[in-house]
């Protein structure tokens, strides 16, 4: 049996094209400030560039922390989100643990490796100050139609962080990266989104925003369905993180009403919904204060 089959959930596509339109058609309405404000509370900020250094890394966090001087009043993003080497980076240079260090793992993009060097990598995130750790689900395996395969590397990596984590005296938050551009269909993306709650994700999220095509309303739609079918079954909260060429106020605005819709305002924290960003910072900034800002 299929587990969208076992939580009883088929994506029905003219129902979601038509709640997308509606919500695009009246953003300009259900913006406020306050939910701006919101969206930059859920943001973790992003650098995964070929060219990240120690020092280009603590600039981000510098600016990060220097957020409620320059900006009297606003929240903090969540998290700053690094390759997993510089995890010790973000977290010997933030004022607070308000700011989670979050990191990419499992050898990503693309989760082409071996298993255990998967595995190792998530726990040396950790290992050096990961309080949050995103991997990418095994589409090698997945799309062969091997989900026990897929499967069994998010447990494996789950186990490994939460013991590394629990060594520490603490926890630690794993989110699935699902690369939905990939997968593109709405029972795929259904069945990937169920295979990695079940396995354990805390966070299912859209992309890498390193692919053509990364998160886009209607992915984000079936898996905060997924996420509601689940929760109704299990009783057990997963959060949702939108990921890829999400760069403009009204970006974000469109992913906030999805989940608002979808989930409701239960998931409308920073617990449960992330954006994953490089460029919003500074939009969102901008939206709020009516004025171009470049800040990050």
């Amino acid at each position: 049996m299929k587990l969208s089959e076992k939580y009883g959930y088929t994506p029905d596509e003219e129902m979601i094209a038509g709640s997308i339109q509606s919500i695009a058609a009246n953003l300009d309405n259900m913006s406020s400030p306050d939910a701006l404000v919101r969206c930059f509370s859920m943001m973790d900020l992003t650098t995964l560039h070929p060219q990240d250094t120690e020092a280009s890394v603590i600039k981000l966090v510098n600016k990060t922390n220097g957020i409620p001087e320059a900006f009297p009043g606003y929240p903090l993003p969540a998290s700053i989100c690094v390759f997993p080497n510089f995890a010790a980076t973000v977290r010997d240079n933030r004022n607070t643990p308000q700011i989670h260090v979050t990191t990419v793992a499992g050898c990503f993009p693309a989760s082409q490796s071996f298993p255990e060097v998967k595995v190792m990598e998530a726990r040396l995130a950790v290992r050096n100050g990961a309080d949050e750790v995103d991997i990418v689900l095994a589409l090698n395996a997945f799309l062969a139609g091997d989900h026990d395969a897929a499967s069994d590397e998010i447990k494996a990596v789950r186990a490994a962080v939460d013991e590394e984590a629990a060594a520490q005296g603490r926890s630690v938050v794993l989110k699935v990266i699902l690369e939905t551009g990939v997968l593109r269909i709405p029972e795929l993306i259904a069945e990937a989104s169920f295979l990695a709650m079940e396995a354990g994700a805390d966070f299912i999220k859209t992309s890498t925003g390193k692919v053509d095509i990364n998160a886009t309303p209607v992915a984000a739609y079936v898996m905060c369905e997924s996420i509601r079918k689940y929760f109704e079954v299990t009783g057990r909260k997963v959060g949702f993180k939108a990921a890829g060429g999400i760069s403009t106020a009204k970006d974000a605005l469109c992913y906030y009403f999805i989940v608002s819709s979808v989930l409701g305002k239960d998931w409308l924290n920073k617990d449960l919904f992330r954006f994953g960003v490089s460029r919003l910072g500074n939009n969102l900034i901008g939206a709020i204060e009516q004025k171009t800002v470049n800040y990050f």
